[in-house]
């Protein structure tokens, strides 16, 4: 589901080439020790890129602060391309090192995170939203990688994550819990490896800005079990790519009646609708809405992120709008405390947000919006959940 610059399947295929024949020819030696610093932010949150690529003809960085992920151009001095970049708004961001048109890994920047395919650099601009997504000297809840039995699927076992507050273990409390879903394309670690969700709920929660919550975190797409290196070994290469399978109303079912199910049986949680929040983005919103719409009852708090009208997938004649409006009015019976819709106005999805919205209008269905400077990236989406979780469990 996710924007991106026009690397095609073949450039994907060169990136793997480049990696292991072609990166010598372009970087050299720069992954042993070096005085070249790449990415160095000044005190004015400018930041200068560097790379050391003497037979390049073009180099750039494109990176996620640019508007489209329009690519910088940088310039040779000697053998060193170079360019600087903003100032930037502090946030963190991710980029590839572009050479010669084939995208790669700043080869002096060690932080990576990884989003499905896409393995990318880290930057990170300190101050203001920086400060809620970095690891601070807080008290720090716990990750748990969690198995767990899905018949409602009727796979082998399946992988989430379970973030547990500081504290947990400490005493006898019971928590509220906040299910959190990826996009398409993601799985059971995008959440922690880009979307930074344990450390923005730590940073939070010391604020004293969110209630202290059990996150569960969990792989969206019903055809495999978890991430990549965790998966049979069988499995490689045979996954379903794009959002069909995963769209496909099979996780939906399984989260309700496996996944919550053995989190009220093995975590000390408030089990009922007051204390369930549940949210996601691209992919993960359209779950949400189906989640939420089929089970009007199980949850006061729902964050629909980067996600419209979910018609807009269902241009097979499947969508039935009055049977979507009868849900929706049952779910507002229900009352929920809190339905919160994030877009960016630069989403590829914002004319479905309009739609929905006006739907929503059109039947009185209350919610509240909240629309950014932004893309269908990750730079919204740990925005939206550091303004979305405050708003859980009052």
């Amino acid at each position: 589901m996710k924007k991106r610059i026009s690397f095609t399947k073949k450039n994907k295929s060169l990136i793997i080439w480049v990696f292991f024949i072609a990166l010598p020819y372009f970087v050299q030696a720069q992954r042993r020790a070096s005085n070249i610093i790449s990415p160095e932010v000044l005190s004015d949150n400018s930041v200068v890129f560097k790379v050391k690529a003497p037979n390049a003809k073009s180099v750039q960085v494109a990176g996620t602060w640019s508007k489209g992920y329009k690519p910088n151009e940088m310039i040779k001095k000697d053998s060193v391309f170079e360019v600087k970049v903003g100032p930037l708004p502090s946030d963190m961001y991710e980029y590839d090192i572009v050479i010669d048109g084939i995208p790669m890994l700043d080869p002096l920047n060690t932080m990576v995170t990884r989003d499905g395919a896409w393995i990318q650099n880290r930057l990170m601009v300190p101050g203001g939203l920086a400060d809620i997504i970095d690891v601070k000297s807080v008290p720090h809840g716990d990750l748990k990688s969690v198995w767990y039995d899905s018949p409602t699927i009727g796979t082998q076992q399946r992988r989430m994550f379970i973030y547990t507050p500081p504290n947990y273990d400490k005493n006898n409390k019971k928590y509220p819990v906040l299910y959190l879903l990826h996009g398409g394309g993601g799985d059971e670690e995008v959440w922690l490896s880009r979307g930074r969700a344990n450390y923005i709920l730590d940073n939070l929660i010391a604020a004293g800005k969110a209630e202290p919550m059990i996150v569960v975190i969990t792989n969206g797409n019903a055809v495999t079990p978890a991430a990549p290196l965790d998966r049979p070994a069988a499995m490689q290469n045979k996954v379903p790519s794009g959002i069909g399978s995963m769209a496909a109303g099979t996780f939906e079912k399984s989260l309700i009646k496996d996944v919550i199910p053995y989190v009220e049986s093995n975590y000390r949680v408030i089990p009922d609708a007051n204390h369930r929040a549940i949210t996601g983005f691209s992919m993960g919103g359209y779950q949400t809405q189906n989640i939420t719409n089929a089970n009007p009852a199980m949850f006061k708090y729902i964050g629909v992120m980067s996600m419209g009208l979910f018609s807009t997938f269902r241009n097979d004649g499947s969508y039935k709008k009055e049977e979507h409006i009868k849900q929706l009015e049952e779910l507002q019976r229900n009352n929920p405390k809190v339905y919160w819709i994030g877009i960016g106005n630069d989403d590829f999805l914002y004319k479905s947000v309009v739609e929905m919205r006006k739907l929503y209008d059109e039947i009185g269905f209350k919610y509240t919006y909240r629309e950014n400077e932004g893309n269908h990236d990750w730079n919204s989406w740990r925005l939206y959940l550091s303004e979305f979780a405050p708003l859980l469990f009052k």
